[in-house]
């Protein structure tokens, strides 16, 4: 509920600012429920694909119970329930729909990236920080990658995309331990670290309500 009142406060600054005609496209109200529904396909449909993607074995009523998790939340965040798909293919389509024409590289989002990344440099003054560009890079596909600006790591891509798989198809129990090469216990040692590192710094998270529009 926080965070509907922040897309209200957003709602009612940004179009004050003198420069939202020349970028709004002719979007007269910002955070639509089609750009909630934006978001939205980029964590739920998302994450479904990947775990398809990763052959990760997902039952039936877990599959169903995602989905509602989610369907639930873009309900809390006012979309309209006939927005909201109601099976995961429908999920898919709307995603092509409504997600996939509006990516494009921005400053801010390259900025948004340098900014994640930077997390990584504050624990271990960016000793893992090309580990990371390599398996965002992974995971997001190299069209993604170059429109957020990531940087392309020769050595750590090749490592992931083969090692990767094979530690999920392991950690589902579906290949035996003799067949995960090495590399795969490092991938997943640096990134077992690294959240444990960053949930250390103590950070909780809060939302607030912005009062005023950034100068910028």
């Amino acid at each position: 509920m926080k965070t509907r009142m922040v897309h209200a406060a957003v709602r009612h600054l940004l179009p004050q600012s003198p420069g939202w005609d020349r970028t709004s496209g002719g979007q007269t109200i910002p955070i639509s429920q089609a750009d909630v529904m934006v978001t939205w396909h980029s964590l739920a449909t998302f994450v479904m694909r990947k775990l398809k993607d990763w052959r990760v074995p997902v039952t039936t009523a877990e599959s169903e119970g995602f989905l509602h998790v989610w369907q639930v939340t873009a309900h809390m965040l006012g979309v309209l329930d006939e927005y909201i798909p109601a099976g995961w293919a429908e999920a898919e389509a709307q995603s092509r729909q409504v997600l996939d024409p509006v990516l494009a590289s921005t400053p801010e989002g390259n900025e948004l990236t340098d900014v994640l990344l930077d997390i990584v440099a504050e624990l271990d003054a960016g000793l893992t920080r090309p580990l990371i560009n390599a398996f965002a890079r992974y995971t997001l596909g190299d069209r993604t990658g170059d429109l957020i600006g990531l940087d392309r790591e020769p050595f750590w891509q090749p490592l992931i995309s083969g090692a990767w798989p094979l530690l999920v198809a392991f950690r589902e129990g579906l290949i035996p331990l003799p067949l995960i090469p090495q590399a795969a216990w490092t991938v997943e040692e640096a990134l077992r670290k690294f959240v444990l590192l960053y949930l250390s710094e103590g950070r909780g998270i809060n939302i607030e309500i912005p009062d005023a529009n950034r100068p910028s």
